[in-house]
């Protein structure tokens, strides 16, 4: 029991930051929990942590035992949660990360209803498009619209979008509307710096694949932004059906060369590669997947 509370308090510490927060996390003094990191190193015989009067940082012994103990803890919690869960309910934190905009759209309307069905789950959801770490970074979830590469990763598709190419009525009244991908060079365009495919635009067209090289007057990583210029008549876009298609049903957008479509996109749940996924992981994919059954956007 002392190893179990000694790498419990060391892995606090960590993620704390500092003694003082860790204490405060854990409920315990200040002194006790220095006293079960310096017990813990004096057990193994390395020094675990660099301290000075302003930081902590982890030795590489540390680094190595750090996410040992992380991973040792997450499954000590599986295990309880599998037995809890055999009553269809879960208990814990879950930590979710999803990317922003599809986060704020499609995501955020649905947190209320998970949590009214699993009250003894308390959830933490980061908004970043940037791709975490899972195992590192903590997180027992994330939700990714892409082609995935394989990876150490597990997933399981919710959905999927397809990119489209549109402009503001006013722009194409003003420009002209392109007849062939390649009129795209001679059009303002607004990118997304984090597609994957970069400022090289395919398409699959009644010819076959065409590509095309764009040169973007505006690039940001935000397809938010790039919506907004568009919108505001400052060229084409390619951006996520799930983003623009209430745009093209309203008229505010015009979908352009609808007889070449833009690559299509897998969103899905990706979680750590493990034999048994911890049930908190299992509830919210199954539930999400039931929402995105019918998405209200073209796949």
């Amino acid at each position: 029991m002392d190893k179990f509370i000694e790498m419990q308090t060391f892995a606090a510490v960590v993620d704390a930051g500092s003694f003082v927060r860790a204490a405060e996390a854990l409920g315990q003094s200040k002194a006790a929990v220095s006293r079960y990191v310096a017990e813990l190193e004096a057990r193994l015989g390395v020094r675990l942590l660099h301290r000075t009067t302003r930081k902590l940082s982890l030795t590489d012994e540390g680094q190595v035992f750090h996410l040992r103990c992380k991973t040792l803890l997450a499954d000590l919690s599986e295990a309880e949660a599998e037995i809890t869960s055999r009553s269809g309910q879960a208990s814990g934190l879950l930590r979710v990360n999803v990317p922003v905009t599809f986060g704020i759209l499609h995501l955020a309307p649905l947190w209320a209803a998970f949590g009214e069905r699993h009250p003894g789950l308390t959830l933490e959801v980061t908004l970043a498009d940037r791709i975490v770490d899972l195992v590192e970074e903590g997180y027992d979830l994330a939700v990714r619209i892409a082609r995935l590469p394989s990876s150490s990763l597990v997933s399981r598709k919710l959905a999927s979008t397809r990119m489209i190419l549109c402009a503001a009525p006013r722009y194409l009244a003003e420009h002209g509307a392109p007849a062939h991908p390649s009129d795209l060079a001679g059009h303002a365009v607004l990118a997304y710096t984090l597609l994957s495919v970069g400022e090289q635009w395919g398409f699959e067209g009644p010819e076959g694949p065409v590509s095309v090289k764009v040169a973007p007057w505006l690039r940001s990583n935000s397809g938010d932004t790039c919506r907004a210029g568009a919108l505001q008549g400052r060229g084409i876009v390619m951006q996520p059906s799930f983003l623009v298609e209430d745009d093209v049903r309203a008229g505010r957008l015009v979908e352009v060369l609808p007889q070449y479509r833009g690559m299509a996109l897998d969103i899905v749940a990706v979680y750590p590669s493990r034999q048994h996924v911890a049930p908190k992981v299992r509830l919210v994919i199954d539930f999400l997947a039931q929402a995105f059954r019918s998405p209200p956007w073209r796949g």
